[in-house]
């Protein structure tokens, strides 16, 4: 039975990774109606957490947040907005168990590190880590994921245990930033320090909602010797009262 399911299966067209429906013949990755629902992030936007800005007319600069908000890592980017279909894909992925998802976006991410970045000015990349009593739950952490192909695709190094995750959090969701900056602080730790002295950083996860926990283990990363962090995540969780203008 499992080989005619098989069998079946080898002779259906491709579906669509997010919305599962079948692809036209020579189509692959994400049908042309959700790709054409991800709104890709595009100058203008804040020079320091990458939020885009509403109006078009206007040049890269410091939005307001992080005016007044310190901001331990130097940039962040995110790829596209989170939202619509590129938001329906990640909750496939995290949730669902997708985990094929995985190359579709490091094929993006990798795109945006060459291009913000470039491959020389990073020596490490660096996954938010998952408190272990989350990672039980949820089987995978999904920043780890990324970080492996990331590094695979980029020949940059990465470590997955210098940053861990000492105290459980409450679910963030529904948390303002400075409740979630509280909840946060004191979370993460710094191991192995010596693998860390001098090196400029990228941080990785996938998606910026506040900016609370990136922050968070920025700072932590700095502390623990590293000479720059700066953070790159698949998606920036935009809402329109925390626009730059």
């Amino acid at each position: 039975m499992k080989f005619q399911s098989t069998l079946f299966q080898f002779f259906l067209p491709p579906q669509c990774p997010c919305c599962e429906t079948f692809m036209e013949e020579g189509e692959e990755g994400f049908c042309s109606n959700c790709l054409s629902e991800i709104h890709w992030i595009e100058p203008p936007f804040c020079s320091i957490c990458g939020i885009p800005f509403i109006s078009k007319e206007v040049e890269n600069h410091p939005c307001g947040t992080c005016l007044t908000h310190r901001k331990y890592f130097t940039i962040a980017r995110a790829l596209g907005a989170y939202e619509r279909s590129l938001q329906e894909a990640i909750h496939r992925w995290k949730y669902k168990g997708k985990v094929h998802l995985t190359s579709y976006f490091t094929n993006w991410m990798a795109d945006g590190l060459i291009h913000y970045w470039g491959l020389e000015s990073l020596q490490l990349l660096i996954p938010v880590p998952l408190h272990p009593q989350r990672l039980r739950e949820r089987g995978f952490n999904q920043a780890l994921l990324l970080v492996r192909e990331l590094s695979r695709r980029t020949g940059i190094p990465y470590e997955k245990r210098i940053l861990q995750k000492k105290k459980p959090t409450v679910p963030q969701v529904n948390l303002s930033g400075a409740e979630r900056e509280k909840e946060l602080r004191g979370a993460f730790l710094v191991s192995r320090q010596e693998d860390l002295e001098g090196k400029v950083v990228l941080l990785v996860d996938d998606v910026y909602t506040t900016g609370a926990t990136v922050n968070e283990c920025s700072k932590v990363l700095l502390r623990g010797g590293a000479k720059r962090v700066d953070v790159l995540t698949l998606a920036h969780a935009l809402k329109t009262s925390s626009f730059g203008i």
